[in-house]
This record gives structure tokens, C-alpha cells and sequence, in this order.
């Protein structure tokens, strides 16, 4: 059984933070390969400051020389919101033998129930929560308990295809795409927050210093 990773987001712009949590989930699952995949237009937050394929690029070269991650950019091809359950639709009619592992971070979890169509987001893919050590137990959130029958180990979920919940402890960085865009409006260095030619992307396009 192939296993796919997706973690999705905004990536404005991407980071370590985001970089560590796919390496990390990716390798505590044995995952085949993970896709990472830019929201062109999420309707659960406001429009990101880069433009979708600066988003896209940014990604892009971020994963040079990394093996069996990539980017989808199949949200960027579809019209309206970027709902995940669209996309989950796309990869399993893609991939139908395999298991879909869609990677989350605490909060996003603990707001699932609010997410467009989530029973089929559950029913599509198994979740995982990429749970940073200061988080508090997602199992105790009202997610958690409206679907506490779905929680199981991370070795079970290695064999499960679709519909289980899991946690993976991944690495504490305090970092967040907002304070990188702040520090660049200030003028102020981003070194060792993001990757290198991430920096030099930002520069060439003049980006987050309005």
C-alpha cells in the first residue's frame, strides 16, 4: 500500500517550521512520498500577501535535492476556495489504491469541525497532528472528543488506509510566517529562519516590505 503525506498551507512564506513538520511527519509514518501543496484561496483566513505562484516558487526551490517531497500545485488549477476535501477528491481519484495521510497542525485540527464538509475529509484520508511538545492533548479539544473513536498509535495508522487520527511529536520552532514577513517590512534580517534562496527570492521580488 503506497502512502501519500499532504500538508497544506498558505506558505507566505514557507519556513522551517513548515519544512521540519513534513521531514518529521514523513519519516515517523515511513511515508512513500509527501505532496506539499499551496492553498491558492483559503477561505478560512485572509488573502496571503505573495501572489499564489511566488508562493508556489518559493516552495519550489525549498525542496531542491529533497527526496520524495514534492509540490502539488493542484489547488492552484482549480477555481473558488481551496477546501481540502477538494483536493483529498483529486488525490484519491488520483490514487486510488493508495492511503492518504493529511497532516495538520494542533490548531487546525481543533477547528476541523469547521472545516467544509469535514466527515468526508475523515472518511477520504487519515489525519495526522503534527503536536509540538508545549501543545496541550488534542484528544481533550471538542475535535477531539467528537472523534475520539477514530485516535489510534502511529503503528496502527501505518496500516490503515483511511478514517483513523493520530499524533506525531515533532520539533518546537517558534517560527511563524507572519513574524519573517514582519522582520523583512522592518528591514531586519530572516537568516537561519528560512531557507537561503527563499531569502534571496524575497529580495528579488520586493516582497513584504509594504
Amino acid at each position: 500500500m503506497r502512502k501519500i503525506g499532504i500538508l497544506g498551507g498558505t506558505f507566505d512564506p514557507i519556513h522551517f517550521g513548515h519544512l521540519r513538520v513534513g521531514i518529521e511527519c514523513k519519516e515517523a509514518l515511513g511515508l512513500d512520498e509527501l505532496r506539499m501543496i499551496p492553498c491558492a484561496v483559503p477561505s478560512h483566513r485572509n488573502t496571503p500577501f505573495a501572489s499564489v505562484q511566488q508562493r508556489s516558487s518559493m516552495l519550489a526551490l525549498a525542496l531542491v535535492g529533497v527526496l520524495d517531497v514534492f509540490v502539488d500545485e493542484r489547488e492552484l488549477k482549480r477555481v473558488g476556495y481551496s477546501y481540502s476535501v477538494d483536493t483529498l477528491k483529486s488525490l484519491k481519484s488520483e490514487f486510488p489504491d493508495a492511503a492518504l495521510y493529511l497532516i495538520v497542525g494542533s490548531d487546525s485540527f481543533q477547528n476541523i469541525l469547521e472545516w467544509h464538509n469535514w466527515p468526508m475529509i475523515v472518511e477520504l484520508a487519515n489525519i495526522v497532528i503534527a503536536q509540538r511538545p508545549d501543545h496541550g492533548n488534542d484528544q481533550e479539544s471538542m475535535a477531539g472528543k467528537k472523534l475520539a473513536e477514530k485516535f489510534c498509535a502511529v503503528d496502527e495508522i501505518k496500516k490503515t488506509k483511511s478514517g483513523k487520527i493520530t499524533c506525531v511529536d515533532v520539533s518546537q520552532l517558534d517560527i511563524s510566517a507572519t513574524n519573517i514577513r514582519k522582520l523583512v517590512g522592518e528591514r531586519k534580517s530572516v537568516k537561519f529562519l528560512l531557507p537561503d534562496p527563499i531569502i534571496e527570492f524575497i529580495e528579488k521580488e520586493n516582497l513584504y516590505k509594504d
